[in-house]
């Protein structure tokens, strides 16, 4: 399974699907995979978790946005709007998540419409993270950009055990998101591990 993963990045990496100059942004396999910070989080349910909680027993590929965006974030829902249709007969566990980069503007209600712009389903979830630590957040991703929206449009792979395992080049092609997942979500059945 680690070699299906390491082609899969491979092939994200060389595949030149963006412009990784143009972003400046760094991507590729995190080695050792981080694990995430600790964070509390809303969802767009309005129910209140921990990034931890989310993330764990499960591999998430995860994406940053606001609901206010109109530059690159439609772009970020059209893609997900795709690999949530690759992974329409999946049953492995796996999930998307859209995390604002805008707690102060962004609520559960205005994530909830931005999901359903994209037709997002179960598997499909918008988190808002605590004011307070996203700076810390957005660090630990090297996920901030020049310009108005402040991030890029990477999106980033989280393992079963809620680590930080591969950040893409900027807007991925939705198959090769759908299969790196499928193939993380694979390594991680049969581990023992639930989410809490």
């Amino acid at each position: 399974m680690r070699r299906a993963v390491l082609r899969t990045a491979s092939a994200l990496a060389l595949s030149g699907v963006c412009e990784v100059s143009r972003a400046h942004n760094s991507a590729g396999i995190v080695k050792p995979p981080l694990d995430v910070p600790d964070m509390d989080l809303m969802l767009d349910t309005g129910r209140q978790t921990t990034l931890r909680k989310l993330l764990i027993g499960r591999a998430t590929a995860l994406q940053l946005m606001f609901t206010g965006c109109s530059a690159t974030c439609p772009i970020q829902g059209a893609l997900f709007a795709q690999v949530q249709n690759y992974l329409s007969n999946n049953t492995l566990p796996l999930q998307l998540v859209s995390c604002s980069i805008d707690p102060l503007g962004d609520n559960a209600r205005a994530m909830q419409t931005w999901l359903a712009r994209f037709g997002s389903r179960a598997g499909w979830v918008g988190a808002i993270p605590d004011p307070s630590k996203l700076d810390a957040w957005l660090d630990f991703l090297n996920g901030r950009a020049a310009g108005v929206d402040r991030h890029t449009g990477q999106v980033f792979f989280f393992n079963h055990q809620a680590q930080l395992n591969l950040r893409t080049v900027d807007f991925p092609q939705p198959e090769e998101v759908a299969r790196l997942l499928v193939s993380l979500a694979g390594q991680g059945q049969g581990q023992g591990q639930g989410r809490s």
